[in-house]
């Protein structure tokens, strides 16, 4: 009897996942929703009186059970990457001149489509079942919203396919149709609540529920625009292909995904769609150009975050026209003067603007703008305000010229303007705004995670006189003192005090991104906490030393020594040590130093190895003591030379870079034992 329920329940779940597929993807369904309901019905009633045959697959598992009180962290396999902008022509062609120069070919093949404006997403399969799903996140890292993402109907649950892979990552832009959109917002509005700014927002805001029955009941899609196999499959040798493949197990792909044989054909289809933009069904910003064959991407690899291989050229932004009622300046954690205009709101792209930002005064000068002015106004990048320009043939005389104050709005300190800089900054390291600016960045979710630390809080903190003169402060902090402040209680700073205390433990490129050292951001900040075990280590460090770690140039490394040059930093540092700051990194057990073959040598690599891949040769670089960077330099050591290699080869010859080659390199390391030492 079970063995027939059983076979039944696998038949329903089988029709289900067609009928979703035809329905959601391919949108052209087979049955009427009252058949598809009734399939349902009867797969529930199954389900409710055998539920030890329930599996996570089941069509009737995308609503999970109880909500969330927090989202886990998700590490990326292989880091996410954010795609530079292109805005014009030029910008095209001079993208097509780099990948052109550095592959050492002409007529490169490119797959160009459109660049999706929602929230990123990677889900994992395993034997076809979907196992896990993260947001992008940083692009290192990102938060678990499996539940959420299985609300989604157009993303298979379970890949009913021969082909599929055993292991298999996909990556998607998660969406509302603008149809859709105007639907939740109508229903919204009945119930008297908020209207969404725009699908976006929505989409973000949908798939970081808690509750995953609230993201069910809104009209998510995910349109897949790549694919990670593992090992890869020898036959899907570019993007393109990994898009075919894609759409043949059944997942919804990115459309209008075309193959332009040079940047001719690639300007051309991205200047065509940048005409009927209002054609697509959802938000679009613009158009994503991608190197297509995976062996050319990997010859181009990245600098920083952003691949060689793919930019994305930007639709012409929105833009509205304003009056600038009056210029008001604002005071960074660094001391930057920044002026922002305030404006007559006006609405630009689904949300109400009310400020923008001038940057600087030779910003302003430039443009000639003016206190009264009427302006052209859009969004940079489609998030920040910014003024475009100023409609001077409707000035009336009465606009009033704007003047960078000479003393800081907040302290009264001279401002001073460094040659050769576009911003001015107050020079007093106490400035009520920086130490503000301080706090909050030093609170921050990226920096060292203080919950309930935030802008409004920290004010009041300073008002109160609880925070005087650093972060350090924040480690001082009393119960008694916390309780007695308006609008805490001794609930509230309980938990404020447990989450400084929590704080002391983060990692060392969190405390260093945390101190806020100029050009040290959060990518800078993972690759000092790789090369340095501590901060005393890393303020002992020559500007000559750090140039020679990849990725750290000379504006970099002036910053990170003349920070740690300052008494300041340093008693603050050895203060923070003193409350319980962790000021080190927890090292794991390194290979025994005689193993150490290439301690502090440079690798490229270019080409296809004999048997390795480049992610296997580079791990067997690294465990002895190695380094492998994306481009051939003066400070590289080593070309790893494989079979079709790039421009890198020529580069290395004419920089006198030694070459090694694979076959060389394979066989090197087969004979390499513990106690050979170094052999360079």
């Amino acid at each position: 009897m079970i063995s027939e329920v059983s076979q039944r329940l696998e038949e329903l779940k089988k029709q289900l996942r067609q009928h979703n597929y035809r329905y959601y993807v391919l949108d052209d369904p087979l049955i009427s929703d009252g058949e598809y309901d009734k399939l349902m019905r009867e797969l529930l009633e199954i389900e409710g009186k055998h539920p030890e045959l329930v599996t996570d697959d089941s069509p009737s598992q995308r609503v999970g059970d109880k909500p969330l009180e927090e989202f886990g962290t998700v590490e990326h396999s292989t880091p996410m990457l954010s795609i530079a902008n292109a805005f014009d022509e030029g910008d095209l062609l001079a993208f097509d001149q780099r990948v052109r120069k550095l592959l050492g070919r002409d007529n490169i093949e490119y797959a160009v489509e459109p660049k999706v404006d929602g929230l990123s997403a990677s889900i994992l399969y395993e034997k076809g079942r979907f196992i896990r799903g993260a947001t992008r996140g940083d692009g290192m890292r990102g938060e678990d919203v499996t539940q959420n993402l299985k609300t989604i109907k157009s993303l298979p649950l379970l890949i009913d396919s021969d082909d599929c892979p055993e292991n298999l990552e996909v990556r998607g832009e998660v969406l509302i149709f603008l149809e859709n959109f105007k639907e939740l917002n109508e229903k919204r509005m009945e119930k008297g609540e908020q209207p969404f700014a725009n699908p976006r927002n929505a989409s973000a805001g949908s798939l970081r529920q808690l509750d995953p029955k609230i993201t069910a009941g809104r009209p998510l899609d995910i349109f897949i625009y790549a694919g990670i196999i593992t090992p890869p499959s020898p036959s899907i040798k570019s993007h393109y292909d990994m898009i075919l493949f894609l759409k043949n197990l059944g997942f919804k792909v990115v459309e209008h995904c075309k193959i332009c044989r040079g940047i001719d054909e690639v300007i051309k289809y991205c200047f065509l769609w940048k005409d009927k933009k209002n054609e697509f069904p959802y938000e679009t910003d613009g158009m994503v150009v991608k190197v297509s064959s995976y062996s050319q991407q990997e010859i181009l690899g990245a600098v920083s975050r952003s691949p060689r291989w793919a930019i994305a050229y930007k639709f012409p932004a929105v833009e509205a026209t304003t009056v600038i009622k009056d210029i008001q300046v604002y005071i960074g954690r660094t001391g930057a003067l920044t002026p922002v205009a305030h404006l007559e709101p006006v609405e630009i792209d689904g949300s109400v603007v009310s400020r923008a930002t001038l940057h600087n005064e030779d910003e302003i000068r430039r443009k000639d703008i003016l206190i009264g002015d009427r302006v052209v106004v859009h969004k940079a990048g489609k998030i920040i305000p910014e003024v475009v320009k100023v409609i001077k043939e409707e000035r009336t005389g009465r606009e009033k010229e704007f003047i960078m104050p000479s003393a800081c709005p907040r302290c009264s300190s001279t401002v001073e303007k460094p040659s050769g800089e576009a911003v001015a900054r107050c020079k007093n390291a106490n400035c009520f705004a920086r130490l503000e600016g301080n706090i909050c960045h030093y609170a921050s979710r990226d920096a060292m995670d203080i919950e309930g630390m935030g802008k409004a809080r920290v004010e009041q903190l300073i008002g109160e006189g609880l925070i005087k003169h650093d972060v350090s402060d924040l480690y001082e902090l009393k119960l008694e003192e916390l309780s007695l402040i308006e609008g805490m209680g001794v609930k509230s700073a309980t938990n404020l005090l447990n989450a400084i205390e929590m704080s002391k433990d983060r990692p060392l490129k969190r405390l260093i991104y945390a101190l806020g050292i100029r050009h040290a951001g959060e990518h800078v900040a993972s690759i000092l906490s790789e090369n340095y075990s501590s901060l005393e280590d890393l303020s002992k460090a020559t500007v000559e030393e750090l140039l020679n770690i990849h990725e750290i140039g000379p504006k970099v490394a002036g910053s990170i020594v003349e920070f740690f040059s300052q008494k300041e930093n340093l008693l603050l540092i050895d203060t923070l040590k003193r409350a319980g700051v962790k000021v080190y990194e927890e090292k794991h057990e390194k290979p025994e130093k005689s193993n150490q073959i290439w301690s502090g040598k440079q690798f490229v690599i270019t080409g296809t190895l004999p048997t390795l891949s480049r992610n296997e040769a580079k791990t067997i670089i690294e465990e002895r003591g190695g380094k492998v960077g994306s481009s051939v330099s003066k400070k590289t050591d080593f070309l790893l030379l494989g079979e079709e290699p790039g421009s890198k080869l020529d580069k290395a010859l004419s920089l006198g870079v030694k070459i090694m080659k694979g076959e060389e390199f394979e066989e090197m390391v087969k004979e390499i034992k513990p106690e050979q030492g170094t052999l360079f």
